[in-house]
């Protein structure tokens, strides 16, 4: 190569020229990739598929035609039937009335089209690009679509079914793009109005106006439309009846975004949309057929549905569930025991409502009863309880969790502590037989600081230096707040959610120890299954089976894994059974005639200001949780306090809830069955009828609680004295402390608890 050649060589790059007739090695490959992947090649086999696809459509437009409505002609009948198979109810009616848009005020038609698809009148009743990530979702098995126009949603609501395939969704997409060149807008818009389910079994927007607001659709105002209008983005969540706080939340929001967007598209004045207040429906009106506890059980059971039939894939979400349930031909068998349904009945009117007389006493009107009955072993709901009469008040208050547990909470910090193997401030391990300072307002320390939290005790009795079994007895709160700390809160709520508690969302502070966070009977029910079942998880299940001639329901195992150990458990349920052999439950269960020997444990809760009062209970086969609540006789039903009703001073755990609970368990049981306890802490047994030597004679169960251990072996059986435990596997030893930091306000058992001049510390 010349000079003139190399510096070319080097102007172009630095390489040489390969000689005449040669290439450089890998040359030949880059060509040949160049060749196959040229711009030219790549454009055209875009605009080939892009064209195949259009081709593809264009065959899909001709070959799909706008078919006959069909959701109408399909509707049955859902059928409920008890546990035995005999029927308990049927429903399923269409609750609708078709009326013609022109009824409709403008402004209300609008709110509709502000809430699901302001493009509504200007756009080809398409949404292209929600389509597109609907089917891609489907194929994924991402699930929900979102996105769809109001041309589709009634495509799907009255043509379609509510399957969610590719097939269906490319249906939906044509016979929407054919039904907006064909039809009116005013045509689509009535169409999804008048087909669209709006909750509490109303379908169309006549049957909706009636059943929230109690008016003709033409009669409504821009408000009540806008919340009709929200609501069908999730009627169940949002039926301001039976919604959570969170859910009245979210369709305020919902309400106003509606009325935003009206004024973003001047259909309606700013001024006047300041104005506006949130419209509160009215309470529902069942319907017919559902009177006394049945609608409370086929509401309960419709649920439970609806969640399964989510959790299997068959719907989207609750809205979609809400409208496959409605179309019908489902035969659900509950397990509702039909004699025990009766007995639970009959002891909620024998021990409370025949005893209130609201004419007599205000108070007595505003007195609501909710009860779950569940067996350990299997999770079934036998029995249940929601309120006088569906028909009368609607909320179910078997399932509603929006009044405190109270010191029904206390077993799960318990749990939580043997679960654990938790200790004292001062290290030394949490079990039955440590003491605890009982004072009143005492507060509560961590690592020696105070918390900011000093509980008083109810009646602020004090105690003063008790045991753990003791504290449990007569449900004494500074012990137990003191406990949490000691254990962790968040090892504590760790704990209640393992138990069925939703304590997911719950902030893991001391006062939860009061039980100051919601529940309902149905959920502590399965709380207090899982410890009588030993520790594996039961979750109370009110569904047997469901049958349907196309769709296959499965119902969930209703026992599952262990989640805590069965010593916890079964240490647990021993302690409890002190409490109806000498506390707060006593009264109403140890001297029952129909006890006759019967092993129970169990637990009061009375929350602050009186507003709810608990008894859970349970035997080795029955788990009962019954509840109390306050609730306002007049709209908006407002949690109100309960002293007085009944003619009792204060509505306590131990006295209605109690009683209740103990004539319908040994109404309902057939023989009697002792507990299979496997623990090391000792037996939580009545004690003697007459106190020790070493006891002064003051001590007795009726006066203050002392700092006697409990015995660790069970009296000789009577009928009237039938141990409520199994003697424990070991014989529980204690041995005095030594170096207690000072203010400790934990304490082991002393060696003489009868030796009033025993040194014990107290916490300030």
């Amino acid at each position: 190569m010349g000079r003139a050649e190399e510096r070319r060589a080097r102007q172009r790059g630095g390489r040489r020229t390969a000689p005449q007739g040669r290439r450089p090695s890998g040359a030949a490959d880059r060509t040949g990739i160049r060749r196959l992947f040229t711009w030219k090649k790549i454009v055209g086999t875009f605009f080939g598929l892009c064209l195949l696809g259009m081709g593809a459509f264009i065959v899909l437009y001709m070959m799909i035609d706008i078919p006959e409505g069909n959701a109408e002609a399909e509707l049955q009948s859902n059928v409920y039937k008890y546990s035995d198979g005999s029927i308990m109810a049927r429903d399923g009616e269409r609750n609708r009335e078709i009326v013609d848009l022109a009824e409709i005020p403008k402004d209300v038609q609008r709110t509709f089209v502000a809430a699901e698809n302001k493009t509504f009148y200007k756009d080809s009743g398409v949404d292209i690009k929600g389509t597109a990530r609907g089917v891609l979702n489907t194929l994924t098995g991402k699930g929900k679509q979102g996105g769809s126009t109001i041309t589709q949603q009634y495509v799907k609501n009255y043509y379609l079914t509510q399957d969610q395939t590719v097939t269906r969704k490319l249906k939906e997409l044509v016979i929407s793009l054919k039904l907006d060149r064909e039809k009116s807008k005013d045509y689509i818009l009535a169409g999804y109005i008048n087909t669209s389910f709006y909750g509490r079994g109303a379908y169309g927007i006549q049957a909706a106006a009636q059943a929230y607001y109690r008016v003709d659709a033409e009669d409504l105002t821009v408000e009540q439309g806008a919340y009709l209008a929200a609501l069908l983005q999730a009627p169940n969540q949002y039926d301001w009846a039976i919604a959570s706080e969170a859910g009245k939340d979210l369709v305020q929001e919902r309400w106003n975004y509606v009325l935003d967007n009206m004024v973003e598209q001047k259909w309606l004045d700013r001024a006047e949309r300041q104005g506006m207040e949130f419209p509160v429906p009215e309470e529902p009106r069942p319907a017919t057929g559902m009177e006394g506890q049945t609608g409370y059980l086929v509401e309960a059971a419709n649920t439970a549905l609806k969640q399964q039939l989510v959790a299997q894939g068959a719907a989207e979400d609750m809205k979609q569930a809400d409208a496959m349930l409605d179309l019908g031909g489902y035969t659900v068998t509950l397990n509702i025991d039909k004699k025990k349904q009766a007995a639970l009945e009959k002891a909620v009117k024998t021990q409370l409502t025949d005893k209130l007389d609201p004419e007599e006493r205000e108070v007595d009107a505003d007195v609501q009863a909710g009860a779950v009955s569940v067996d350990p072993k299997t999770g079934a709901v036998v029995a249940m309880y929601g309120g006088v009469d569906y028909v009368k008040h609607y909320t179910n208050n078997a399932t509603r969790d929006d009044y405190q547990p109270a010191s029904t909470f206390k077993p799960v910090i318990l749990a939580a502590a043997v679960e654990e193997g938790a200790e004292t401030q001062d290290g030394r391990p949490i079990t039955a037989n440590t003491l605890y300072d009982g004072t009143s307002e005492r507060p509560v320390v961590d690592d020696g600081r105070k918390v900011g939290f000093a509980p008083e005790n109810e009646d602020d009795r004090n105690y003063g230096d008790i045991t753990v079994q003791t504290a449990m007895n007569k449900s004494v709160n500074s012990v137990f707040a003191q406990m949490g700390v000691d254990v962790g809160m968040e090892k504590v709520m760790e704990t209640a959610g393992r138990l069925g508690m939703d304590a997911e969302d719950l902030q893991a502070v001391p006062a939860q120890t009061l039980g100051s966070m919601g529940a309902s009977p149905l959920e502590m029910a399965g709380v207090y299954a899982t410890l009588d079942n030993h520790g594996k998880k039961t979750t109370p299940t009110i569904i047997k089976s469901v049958e349907h001639r196309s769709r296959t329901v499965t119902v969930p195992d209703a026992i599952g894994e262990q989640v805590i150990s069965r010593e916890t458990a079964d240490t647990v349920t021993s302690v409890l059974t002190g409490v109806v052999d000498d506390g707060t439950a006593r009264a109403a269960v140890l001297d029952n005639p129909l006890r006759d020997g019967q092993q129970v444990a169990g637990k009061t809760g009375t929350s602050d200001d009186n507003l709810s009062a608990w008894f859970t209970g349970f035997t080795p086969d029955l788990v009962t949780s019954v509840g109390l609540f306050g609730e306002d006789d007049e709209p908006p039903h407002k949690q109100v306090e309960m002293y007085g009703a009944g003619g009792e001073p204060r509505v306590n755990g131990g006295g209605f809830p109690a009683q209740i609970w103990a004539a319908y368990t040994f109404g309902v049981m057939e023989e009697t069955s002792e507990f299979d306890l496997e623990t090391t802490q000792g037996a939580a047994v009545r004690p003697p009828s007459t106190p020790p030597p070493s006891q002064s004679p003051s001590q007795s169960p009726s006066q203050e609680p002392t700092t006697e251990a409990p015995t660790s072996e069970a009296p000789s059986q009577t009928p009237s004295q039938q141990p409520t435990t199994q003697p424990p596997s070991q014989t529980p030893t204690s041995q005095p402390p030594t170096n207690l930091p000072s203010g400790s306000p934990t304490f082991e058992i002393p060696e003489n608890p009868g030796d009033p001049d025993q040194d014990r510390n107290q916490q300030e």
